[in-house]
């Protein structure tokens, strides 16, 4: 077996870093418009409590779909390829990130904001300065949950023609290849690890001014 891994990786190594790089590129736009919708969502959901309600059931809905089913009923709209990918695993991030960022939002203690309220800031000070900042924790959690979803999920978009890792999986599937197996699900699986401390380590980062 690990003969028949380094013979690939000598023989088909620059067909690994394309797959590879494919895979990352749709994870990464996904998560970034994901994000781009999911934490204004959560805000407009706080910021705007009847909103809360049938976004968050919305998106809800969206989550427990399995995201194969998900690519077969955007195939007939948008074809094949990266963009339909992109939209279902967009779709597919979108809950976790509106779901923590309005749990942030709303787990800032009342008298946080009352005192911000009585040292004379405004509003949009209140959000800036208190609210966003003690939200953030409970939002990156979210951004990582997504990722890892997303990098997983990332996988069945080779069936529609988008690349990326799941290529080499469902050849090993198809050929009875254990060592495509082992090289494309590591690959994921280390993937998505990097990612998940990659995400810790910009928390610590980020949230380094309340350890002090």
């Amino acid at each position: 077996m690990y003969q028949q891994i380094t013979e690939y990786f000598q023989t088909s190594g620059a067909r690994f870093v394309a797959m590879l790089s494919a895979h990352v590129r749709i994870s990464l736009c996904s998560l970034i418009l994901a994000v781009l919708i999911g934490v204004p969502a959560g805000f407009l959901c706080v910021r705007f409590g009847r909103l809360q309600r049938p976004l968050t059931m919305f998106f809800g809905i969206l989550r427990i779909i399995p995201s194969l089913a998900i690519l077969l009923l955007i195939l007939p709209v948008m074809g094949t390829g990266a963009a339909p990918a992109t939209v279902a695993l967009v779709l597919l991030a979108i809950p976790p990130i509106l779901e923590n960022t309005v749990a942030g939002f709303q787990g800032v203690p009342p008298f946080l904001l009352e005192t911000a309220e009585g040292l004379g800031m405004t509003p949009k000070q209140v959000w800036g300065k208190v609210r966003f900042p003690l939200a953030l924790p409970l939002t990156l959690t979210g951004m990582k949950t997504a990722a890892v979803e997303i990098i997983a999920s990332a996988t069945l978009a080779a069936r529609i023609g988008a690349g990326g890792l799941g290529d080499l999986i469902f050849t090993g599937i198809g050929l009875f290849r254990t060592d495509l197996l082992l090289i494309g699900g590591g690959s994921v699986a280390l993937l998505s690890l990097s990612t998940g401390f990659f995400f810790s380590l910009l928390e610590i980062i980020v949230l380094k001014h309340k350890r002090i």
